[in-house]
């Protein structure tokens, strides 16, 4: 791209010196502006990352869910048998 923006220059008629001293200007600019979000933006691997990690919260919350309702239908059925058994001495 700093070919092409030097060529340009020198095309229009500015002097060779001034040319790249332009050049490098807008190199450094671009270079500030990309430093200024570079810790901002996300790369694929981020990206990718991210997605295994909320695979496996998924799958622990599968797990976690799974496994309340096991206790819960279990806590259930002990309450049932002891009302059962409650009545069944009170009577």
């Amino acid at each position: 791209m700093e070919i092409e923006i030097y060529s340009a220059f020198v095309k229009a008629g500015v002097p060779e010196i001034d040319a790249k001293a332009a050049v490098d200007s807008i190199s450094k600019e671009i270079d500030k502006r990309y430093a200024l979000h570079s810790q901002q933006l996300a790369t694929r691997g981020d990206v990718d990352q991210v997605r295994k990690e909320l695979a496996e919260i998924r799958a622990d919350l599968i797990k976690a869910i799974s496994e309340s309702q096991r206790w819960t239908i279990t806590a259930m059925f002990a309450a049932v048998g002891l009302f059962a058994a409650i009545s069944k001495l009170l009577h």
